[in-house]
């Protein structure tokens, strides 16, 4: 079965838009576990724009389930996660200026950076995963670097999806496939939702885990965090 962790990030921005503590994310981690979500995902950002490295240390005792922390491994992220030591540390290459995650690693090009700081986190004992797009020769050179999984980048495939394009899966598909066959685990996140959940699940083999938040989150506005929580798990069963 697919594990269903849920990034928590967009709790944190609703929280510091008005100040104080409400919604508490902390609850709100512990809830969404207590709903059956197997994970919780957090991306902390220089600016710290939403969550703050000091939610970092204090979701260590209330996250029972898994623990992803997403990030840029520059110095300060690496001792932050070497801190904590989560469940999983996932290497994202974004700047501080963008928005959201807009692209996932070159493997080639960097090959030798990630090895140096996946060896770190796994010489810690922290499951490492590497953020990456659908070409095969990124998904080879990955391989390479010592990771565990890699967390396919889906903004593409939903883009896809939404415009009624269902064959955009099958880049997704092929990379699965290669990656299972070098021995990587997989992941997968970003802008996956209720509506595109089910279909990808069913047409990626040995999908581990995705992590979703903004959709889920923004989902749960309407439907309830509880509902959506077990809407998700559902379509995971596959």
């Amino acid at each position: 079965m697919t594990k269903l962790s849920v990034n928590i990030n967009k709790i944190a921005t609703l929280r510091n838009s008005r100040g104080g503590n409400v919604p508490n994310l902390l609850k709100v981690a512990a809830d969404v576990q207590d709903f059956g979500a197997q994970g919780i995902t957090i991306h902390p950002r220089p600016d710290q724009r939403h969550i703050r490295y000091q939610d970092a240390y204090d979701l260590k005792s209330v996250v029972t389930t898994e623990y992803n922390i997403e990030g840029n491994p520059i110095p300060q992220f690496v001792d932050l996660v070497l801190d904590i030591k989560p469940t999983q540390v996932t290497l994202v290459p974004d700047s501080e200026e963008v928005l959201t995650s807009n692209a996932g690693w070159d493997t080639v090009t960097h090959q030798d950076y990630l090895k140096e700081v996946i060896k770190t986190f796994k010489d810690a004992g922290i499951r490492t995963s590497i953020f990456i797009d659908t070409d095969l020769a990124l998904i080879e050179a990955a391989a390479t670097t010592g990771a565990d999984r890699i967390e396919l980048y889906t903004e593409q495939f939903a883009k896809d999806f939404e415009a009624g394009n269902t064959a955009g899966v099958k880049a997704y598909r092929e990379a699965a496939i290669r990656a299972h066959e070098l021995g990587l685990g997989i992941n997968a996140g970003h802008d996956l939702n209720l509506d595109n959940i089910a279909f990808f699940k069913s047409e990626i083999p040995n999908l581990a885990e995705v992590s979703i938040g903004h959709a889920l989150i923004s989902e749960s506005i309407y439907l309830g965090i509880e509902n959506v929580v077990n809407m998700y798990l559902d379509r995971l069963k596959g």
